[in-house]
């Protein structure tokens, strides 16, 4: 069973949040999974990625493989 994910208050200053959602519309993410995606970014330069970490699933609309934009399971089949 796959667990919920976790949803977090987040404050911004504004400037950064428009840059954040300009950036993120460039890579067909939402601003939320760029947030995500930075993170995990730096946890990985930092060494501090979790490895029971599931994968992020690509940028953009899901897959017919992935009809309900759930990520993949992380199995890397």
């Amino acid at each position: 069973m796959a667990s919920e994910r976790k949803k977090i208050l987040l404050r911004l200053d504004p400037a950064v949040h428009d840059a954040l959602a300009r950036w993120a519309g460039d890579e067909l993410r939402s601003t939320n999974a760029q947030i995500e995606f930075l993170l995990r970014q730096a946890l990985g330069e930092a060494g501090r990625m979790p490895g029971s970490a599931r994968r992020m699933r690509r940028p953009g609309r899901p897959s017919k493989a992935e009809p309900d934009g759930n990520e993949d399971d992380g199995s890397g089949d």
